[in-house]
């Protein structure tokens, strides 16, 4: 194998065992366009030199974390407002008005948003709730949006993005309603952010709730997990939703074949059932 192929297979290695995602083939082509910064910062030209650099002794306590850097740099942090719309459009039309009959009697929702990046499908959701304001009156919703990237959820936190960001996937009716421009950028309002929080957290962790929650959204976060990572992360998302609760992929993503702990939501494109509630909603169809 030769220097650069071996420096290649220990930045992969890194990779997986801080975040679960596999680098592969495909993905290899942007790992020295992702690093440019790093490279830049620290003098040097290639992933050999770094391999060199995380094998180096930390300078001292409080030097950063180089490895961490590097792992943030190669996470692909692509996401945008109301991601997939037509997807996405299946919550206010069958989704949250489901919940909201199951949901009846507590007027609790939970939501986890895994992989939410830099927020915009969390926010997205908040908007969606403000929107809605009087169907919703009267109840209490919590949406967690989380990332395995500190410097996703910060951004996320900051709720300030660029004109370019807010422009992806938001009408500026959406824009002009919930969001301030100001001199740093476009800051979202309290309307479609106080019902909405961010922590850092790996989707292989035990998840991230007290209790289970009503709906996970997990989209474009398992294709960049092998197999048997991914049959594990399947794991972890079944322990994350309630019997009664839904689980939303992304639009080319599926549980068939990838796993028995969720099956496909009768006639919703991208939403899934934990496998016993299927179950028991096919029973009572045949009752």
């Amino acid at each position: 194998m030769e220097a650069s192929e071996a420096s290649h297979q220990i930045i992969a290695e890194l990779l997986a065992a801080r975040t679960g995602q596999h680098l592969t083939e495909s993905r290899r082509w942007r790992v020295n366009s992702a690093l440019g910064g790093i490279f830049r910062e620290h003098g040097i030209s290639n992933v050999d030199q770094l391999v060199c650099l995380l094998a180096a002794p930390p300078r001292g306590p409080e030097s950063p974390d180089l490895a961490q850097e590097v792992v943030e740099a190669l996470l692909n942090n692509e996401t945008y407002f109301y991601r997939d719309k037509p997807t996405f459009d299946q919550l206010p039309t069958e989704i949250l008005p489901e919940l909201a009959k199951r949901r009846q009697g507590s007027k609790r929702l939970s939501i986890w948003s895994a992989g939410c990046s830099t927020g915009q499908e969390v926010y997205s959701l908040g908007m969606l709730f403000a929107d809605q304001a009087e169907q919703w009156r009267g109840w209490t919703i919590d949406i967690l949006g989380t990332d395995v990237s500190h410097r996703a959820i910060n951004a996320a936190r900051s709720g300030l993005y660029s004109q370019f960001e807010v422009q992806r996937g938001l009408g500026v009716t959406q824009m002009l309603r919930h969001f301030d421009e100001t001199p740093s950028g476009w800051h979202i309002r309290d309307d479609a952010r106080r019902i909405v929080r961010f922590r850092q957290h790996n989707i292989l962790g035990p998840h991230p709730g007290r209790v289970p929650f009503d709906l996970v959204l997990c989209r474009n976060v398992l294709l960049y997990f092998d197999r048997d990572t991914r049959s594990e992360a399947f794991a972890r998302l079944a322990s994350a939703v309630l019997p009664d609760g839904f689980l939303m992929l992304g639009a080319g993503e599926t549980v068939i074949g990838q796993t028995d702990r969720f099956t496909p939501a009768a006639k919703r494109a991208s939403f899934f059932e934990p496998h016993s509630a299927a179950q028991n909603s096919v029973l009572r169809k045949i009752a």
